[in-house]
């Protein structure tokens, strides 16, 4: 047991961290859910919060990029080094989000994870309705596609660097908005959240705000969940799957933001 949380707590951080854990690999947005429960259920601070939660993406993001290795949307010259470019660019907004998360207040904290959910989740209902499969005349060989992505990958890294909420869960719906195919999105979504939860990590060990034990309970669900999520993703079409994630985040935001 974690220390200072009851057992109904754990549990339910727990189912959490598995649902948030196929989100990850099936849709993108997942880790949103274990950014949420965390701030909702414990009485971490903003700092654990964030922190704990990066620590957590970091192993998730090299089992999701394995699976899709395996899979093969990254076995291509084009994705691998759309996945570099996401990565780097993502570096450096993550920098500055940890920076900012240092000057946000608890209260402030919920209001901005409130709204993010919010604008996640329109994001993902927007992906159910232009996702056809089809890369929609987007390359990511040439210097538009390559600007493009670049552009995401920073845009996508100050949320998560300063929210803990993960590179894939805006990652792959602004992706899959500017016309990458969907599992491509996703897979190079997972190598981006290696690199941007792990430097943001990097920052809250410096401030000494990520819990060891607590990531490691939340931590391991999530990666059961990632092998499901992975598998349903290759196995079916999650548009139904993507609607009802996208209605829940709407749901969520405005709870948290009031809280």
């Amino acid at each position: 047991m974690v220390a200072g949380l009851a057992t109904p707590t754990l549990v339910a951080l727990v189912a959490v961290s598995l649902f948030a854990g196929v989100g990850i690999t099936a849709v993108g947005p997942g880790g949103v859910f274990v950014t949420a429960a965390l701030y909702a259920l414990t009485a971490a601070s903003p700092g654990t919060v964030a922190g704990t939660a990066s620590a957590t993406f970091v192993a998730t993001g090299l089992l999701g990029s394995a699976a899709y290795l395996r899979s093969g949307e990254l076995a291509a010259g084009p994705e691998r080094v759309a996945a570099l470019l996401l990565s780097v660019a993502g570096l450096v907004g993550a920098l500055v989000g940890v920076r900012l998360n240092a000057l946000v207040s608890e209260r402030l904290f919920g209001l901005l994870l409130g709204a993010f959910l919010a604008l996640t989740g329109v994001l993902v209902w927007y992906r159910t309705r232009t996702d056809g499969g089809t890369a929609n005349g987007f390359d990511l060989a040439g210097v538009r596609g390559r600007t493009v992505v670049t552009a995401i990958g920073f845009a996508v890294g100050v949320p998560s660097g300063l929210l803990g909420v993960g590179g894939p869960v805006v990652a792959v719906p602004l992706l899959v908005a500017a016309g990458v195919p969907m599992l491509v999105a996703v897979a190079v979504a997972q190598v981006q959240s290696v690199f941007v939860a792990g430097f943001a990590t990097a920052g809250y060990l410096v401030r000494g705000t990520v819990s060891f034990p607590l990531a490691v309970a939340i931590g391991v669900p999530q990666l059961v969940g990632v092998v499901a999520g992975w598998r349903l993703a290759q196995a079916s079409d999650p548009r139904r799957l993507k609607r009802a994630l996208a209605v829940v985040l709407v749901a969520l935001g405005p709870y948290l933001a009031l809280t």
